[in-house]
């Protein structure tokens, strides 16, 4: 057992030896693709090591999610996520975001954008809302997946719109998001890191942001809740979490370089013109952070009714 103990500090002293694989739990192309690719050359670049982006989705993030959860505690795997694995969680149960995972930086914050396709002859939520109350069934909606961050807070827009349409599942944001700049489907909410150029260049119509502040990156857009549907707000998280038991010395050292990260102007200004909001902070407010959104949702998925499957 000494032994033991005396090699795991040992091995937690030199890390990281060799590459560590960062997991999306989703398709390659969207938001939280983008960021973790961003995240990666900002830890290489003080770690020493390279991070290398392992993209593995399917189920809405159950996939990549298992597959960290049931990796070694040695650092060496982790996943870039958060809201969408904790609603994966919530959903399918395979795994316990509260229990399976370590956190152990928090990244970045934002309000998901509700984008439409431009041939939509819709200009804001109000609009929206009467389309589709005349038109029951007919539009349809895309998401990264069931039981993922962006189906989650379409259905509640949905009910409490009090709108009925239809959901179209991909696997992942990018395919989604090619879907909805195809007119594949009409609508859809997205990570504004994957959005905001594609409303800039006019290739979708930027309705409204989720949360309770316009995002810095698109100022003209007003919130859901300035739109009509007053206290509407849904804000979600990105960060690093390993697989249960991650050493504490490991932790460490990967919130203390991740903090140093989004301390530099120029990950903050980048974040910012994607929408985003970076976090920072320790692995234990992190950790609260979880717990306090996974309660909220486990309480929003129940009360509200939310269909996800």
């Amino acid at each position: 057992m000494l032994c033991a103990i005396m090699l795991s500090v040992a091995q937690a002293q030199t890390y990281p030896a060799r590459p560590i694989r960062l997991i999306v739990p989703l398709a390659p192309g969207g938001g939280n693709d983008a960021l973790a690719r961003f995240t990666a050359r900002q830890l290489a670049e003080s770690l020493g090591q390279p991070v290398v982006v392992e993209n593995r989705s399917g189920g809405g993030g159950v996939v990549g999610g298992e597959y960290v959860a049931r990796a070694a505690p040695d650092g060496y795997t982790l996943a870039f996520g958060g809201s969408g694995l904790m609603v994966a969680s919530l959903t399918y149960r395979r795994f316990d975001l509260t229990k399976d995972f370590t956190p152990v930086a928090a990244i970045g914050e934002y309000a998901s954008l509700l984008v439409v396709h431009p041939s939509l002859p819709v200009r804001n939520v109000a609009e929206l809302v009467g389309f589709a109350k005349a038109r029951p069934g007919q539009l349809n909606y895309g998401s990264p997946g069931n039981g993922s961050a962006g189906h989650l807070v379409m259905e509640m827009f949905r009910a409490r719109a009090g709108i009925d349409m239809v959901h179209v599942p991909y696997k992942g944001a990018g395919p989604a998001l090619t879907e909805a700049m195809a007119g594949q489907v009409s609508l859809l909410f997205s990570n504004p890191l994957g959005s905001v150029a594609l409303v800039r260049a006019g290739r979708l119509r930027g309705l409204a942001v989720s949360g309770l502040r316009r995002v810095a990156a698109l100022p003209d857009v007003p919130t859901i809740a300035e739109s009509g549907l007053p206290g509407f707000s849904a804000t979600f998280f990105l960060g690093l979490l390993g697989p249960a038991g991650l050493q504490r010395e490991i932790i460490a050292r990967l919130n203390t370089e991740a903090n140093k990260a989004l301390q530099r102007r120029e990950v903050q200004e980048w974040m910012a013109t994607q929408g985003m909001e970076t976090m920072g902070g320790s692995a234990e407010a992190f950790a609260a952070r979880i717990r306090g959104d996974y309660e909220k949702l486990e309480r929003v998925i129940r009360e509200a009714g939310v269909r996800l499957n």
